[in-house]
């Protein structure tokens, strides 16, 4: 049952924390949970604030699940609720990298944990679909919000697009047509009592101003903690000033998420300065999409590889300090805009995109969970991917197959989904890599 009174700032860190060590799947499965946690179960923020923020973030360059999480922490509790979130939401993920980069440079490849984190992509595979249909649910009411989902998903998926082209656009049709997205999405009111930071605002009417203030500020302080160390690293060279110059640069450019510059971070870090082998690449990209926190986080790894723990920390630091500034100093003009209504409207062009990106990343990490074997079949100005049939792995099948009973049928929730769907991989998945090489031997 969701709380009746505002949580305190201990309250919400515990949440944090909670989605921090849960938020696998990427953006999309990232996104379904912080609105399960925050708006569906406890119903701290209500689905039109929790939709206005996020549309900001998707504007945003960097991992836009982290900074909507830094977001709402902002909301509730100013400041300190933002770098809290922020934070929280990074560091399971950073740590369990971390020492995942330690065992891959020590060991290589780690079979039992490959197997731990096969059995959570599985789940994560549906929690992305469940994500998928409670967004369309609530945001496409009408024709012309259908009809640009659809469109976003096709210039993704088909014409592959750039992310910031198809979200602009979908903005500039919101903003000129604000009333036909007026039956839903951005500006929709939830069912039941308001959220709570609705209620809270409704007895505090100066409040997103107090944050306001105090948040411009620590958006310079961010800005500040960013720049001088990399200044500094740079003018004296080396190693470690590259490393603070190339994932600065990356921290700017990231629009769309991490797929959208992870090919160029991979050419210049492999061809260009050497850092890691092309195999060591995407072993690092593999860690990545298996463990909680922004797929961003390989960066991380990179840097591990590049100089070590102070290498990986220098790019975690240059890759997410531009995050709190960006979010520290946008949110209270953002906030200021919640109820213009052609901004509104523009917003919800966004939110209708959104579903599309989700549509977009859903079909994607779909077909790359089930098949081995994806074709690019080019058509035109198309491309269209299909997944060979007889590539499909049966138990990554069968352990989609029972996340969904366990999510959908059962309601078992999303941490014992995750739990049983991990447990089941950490069990068949060795065992199903042994027949196989039996039989192929």
């Amino acid at each position: 049952m969701p709380s009746t009174s505002f949580p305190s700032l201990a309250e919400a860190v515990r949440v944090w924390f909670r989605i921090g060590c849960l938020s696998f799947g990427g953006p999309a499965g990232q996104i379904a949970l912080l609105h399960r946690e925050v708006v569906d179960e406890r119903r701290w923020i209500s689905d039109a604030r929790f939709l206005h923020a996020l549309n900001f973030c998707t504007l945003l360059p960097g991992p836009e699940a982290q900074q909507l999480a830094t977001y709402l922490g902002w909301l509730m509790h100013g400041v300190r609720g933002g770098v809290a979130a922020g934070m929280l939401f990074i560091l399971p993920g950073a740590l369990v990298m971390l020492a995942l980069s330690a065992l891959y440079v020590a060991f290589g490849e780690v079979p039992l944990v490959a197997a731990l984190f096969f059995g959570l992509k599985c789940a994560v595979l549906v929690l992305v679909v469940e994500a998928l249909l409670r967004v369309a649910r609530r945001a496409l009411k009408g024709s012309v919000p259908w009809a640009l989902a659809g469109a976003a998903f096709a210039a993704l998926f088909l014409f592959g697009l750039p992310f910031p082209l198809v979200v602009l656009g979908a903005a500039l049709v919101g903003l000129a047509m604000p009333q036909a997205f007026a039956g839903g999405g951005h500006g929709k009111a939830q069912d039941g009592p308001p959220a709570l930071l609705d209620a809270l605002l409704a007895t505090e009417p100066d409040r997103i101003a107090r944050l306001g203030s105090a948040a411009r500020r620590a958006g310079l302080v961010a800005l500040a903690l960013w720049l001088w160390p990399v200044a500094l690293l740079m003018q004296a060279g080396g190693l470690y000033g590259d490393l603070a110059w190339f994932f600065s640069k990356m921290a700017v450019v990231t629009f769309g998420g991490a797929y959208a510059v992870l090919a160029y971070v991979a050419q210049e870090a492999v061809e260009g300065y050497r850092w890691l082998s092309a195999g060591q690449m995407l072993a690092g990209l593999g860690l990545a999409e298996t463990t909680p926190g922004p797929l961003i986080l390989v960066l991380q790894f990179v840097g591990y590889l590049a100089a070590g723990v102070p290498g990986a920390l220098l790019v975690l630091w240059v890759t997410f300090a531009p995050c709190f500034a960006w979010i520290f100093l946008g949110a209270p003009y953002v906030e200021r805009l919640h109820d213009v209504e052609r901004l509104k409207g523009a917003l919800a062009g966004v939110t209708a995109a959104v579903v599309g990106v989700i549509a977009n990343l859903a079909l994607w990490f779909g077909l790359r969970v089930l098949f081995s074997v994806i074709r690019e079949i080019p058509l035109g100005p198309m491309r269209l991917e299909l997944p060979v049939p007889a590539s499909l792995d049966p138990l990554a099948l069968l352990l989609a197959v029972l996340a969904a009973v366990a999510l959908f049928r059962m309601k078992l929730g999303v941490v014992k989904t995750l739990g049983l769907t991990a447990l089941a991989g950490l069990v068949l998945k060795p065992a199903a890599d042994w027949l196989l090489s039996g039989f192929g031997g």
